[in-house]
């Protein structure tokens, strides 16, 4: 009882903001004040993702449909956001580190110039071409009609998408993982209440429809990020942004570039995939769409706590590395890798047991709690080795290795899910289930990959 006390007053500091001891003392208490405010931080963006798509479904099929078309090309454009801000996280934690806080801010800046950059690009495509996107994804007519309007608000708004997690990237490397969580709860929580408010078009707000959960979006994370820029800018956190830092550092882009390319190639890879995956259960027509985008959602809904479980390792990695004791990194991985396993069985037997009722919650469509339910039950018996995998994939880009998880993804995605699941799912005729099992086998696979070159250790000598 007392061991349980005192994990919990632990945990209790971590949430009030408690600064972590990452480069000494233990390595369990200080990934556990890492790691308590960067799960609560993706729960909730976790729990965005599934009380979102909760209030889509009672729009229809279509709009389930569209809300999956539009994330699965959003993915490609934030995987270049998640590439810099994995790479301003290894460059942070690194210069953390070593002590040299003044170049830990200037990187800062750099990225947020890189990322309203590509930002502006991403914005232009979404506000012209959304209907030409959604055609090219397989949409049909009455997709279109219900939301190309969705598509365009997301894709044209991507810039305070972008900066939130960009900057959160930033404060996580620092190792301040509080602000990131708070950023992410006034942003999703205003998220939350505002969706029912635009969708159903309650007392004075408009009745947008599907549009309305863009537009939630849009507001909600908007005031994220002007929360985050007045820690940049006035907070108290480690990293801390003055005038003398504003001016632009080709060199400093250059080398965020440099770092970020990996871990931008890495979410292209893994998304381009999702894409080819969204387009072969589009064969099985809008019914098998819509329960692919309810069963991703809620596996999201469990996967992203565990994701912040790898961000504390990632941290852990870069400040040590930077410290100079890799032995201690190299520890903290693996510590990170135990408990996010038993967290991830836990949320395997849920599945397992529990499919239908939890899918049930979203729809009572006989046939998408079928299909959903059934993606549920196959993935999640991925979860054992899937723990370990998202772990060590953050360990090497915490190192500002991200050449090596790059590699890795592209055998294991492209080389091996996408071909598997249209051979299972189209050629041996096993429908939606073999896509399911594609994605099981093949993240399978990129985790054991990882493991046996991490043990190799060259990611020791990274330098960023």
């Amino acid at each position: 009882m007392r061991k349980i006390r005192a994990a919990f007053a632990l945990a209790w500091r971590a949430v009030k903001g408690e600064s972590a001891n990452i480069t000494g003392g233990s390595v369990d208490k200080a990934i556990v004040m890492l790691a308590v405010p960067m799960i609560l931080e993706l729960a909730m963006e976790s729990l965005f993702a599934v009380v979102d798509i909760f209030f889509v479904s009672k729009i229809g099929i279509e709009a389930v449909a569209v809300v999956g078309l539009t994330e699965s090309m959003l993915t490609i454009v934030y995987s270049l956001g998640f590439g810099l801000a994995m790479g301003i996280t290894a460059i942070v934690a690194r210069r953390v580190g070593e002590k040299r806080h003044e170049e830990a801010a200037v990187a800062a800046v750099q990225a947020v110039y890189t990322g309203a950059f590509v930002a502006l690009l991403v914005a232009f495509v979404g506000i012209f071409y959304s209907a030409e996107l959604l055609r090219a994804m397989g949409a049909s007519d009455a997709v279109l009609a219900q939301g190309v309007s969705y598509t365009k608000w997301m894709l044209g708004g991507n810039f305070v998408i972008l900066m939130l997690f960009l900057i959160n990237g930033i404060f996580r490397g620092a190792g301040d993982a509080t602000l990131a969580m708070r950023a992410l709860w006034i942003a999703n929580g205003l998220n939350i209440v505002l969706d029912p408010l635009f969708i159903f078009g309650m007392g004075p707000f408009p009745e947008l429809g599907v549009k309305g959960a863009a537009v939630a979006t849009n507001i909600g994370r908007a005031c994220g990020v002007a929360y985050q820029l007045y820690h940049l800018f006035f907070g108290k956190g480690l990293i801390k942004i003055h005038k003398r830092n504003w001016r632009i550092r080709f060199d400093v882009i250059a080398n965020l570039i440099k770092v970020s390319a990996g871990g931008a190639g890495q979410f292209i890879i893994a998304s381009s995939s999702w894409i080819f995956l969204m387009r072969i259960m589009s064969m099985f027509g809008s019914t098998a769409l819509a329960a692919y985008t309810i069963g991703i959602r809620i596996i999201i809904f469990t996967i992203l706590p565990a994701w912040g479980m790898s961000n504390a390792a990632a941290t852990m990695v870069g400040q040590n590395l930077g410290a100079g004791d890799p032995k201690r990194a190299e520890r903290a991985v693996w510590r990170c890798g135990f408990f996010n396993l038993w967290f991830m069985i836990l949320i395997m037997a849920l599945f397992l047991l529990f499919a239908e009722q939890i899918t049930g919650f979203f729809t009572d469509e006989p046939e998408l709690i079928r299909y959903a339910s059934s993606c549920l039950r196959i993935i999640s018996l991925g979860y054992i080795l899937f723990s370990y995998g998202m772990i060590l994939a953050q360990a090497f880009n915490g190192a500002g290795d991200t050449r090596t998880p790059t590699i890795i993804n592209f055998f294991g995605f492209w080389m091996l899910q996408i071909p598997l699941a249209y051979l299972m799912a189209i050629t041996l005729e096993a429908g939606p289930s073999g896509v399911f099992w594609a994605i099981v086998l093949s993240e399978s696979a990129i985790t054991i990959a990882a493991a046996i070159l991490f043990r190799r250790g060259k990611w020791k000598q990274t330098q960023v």
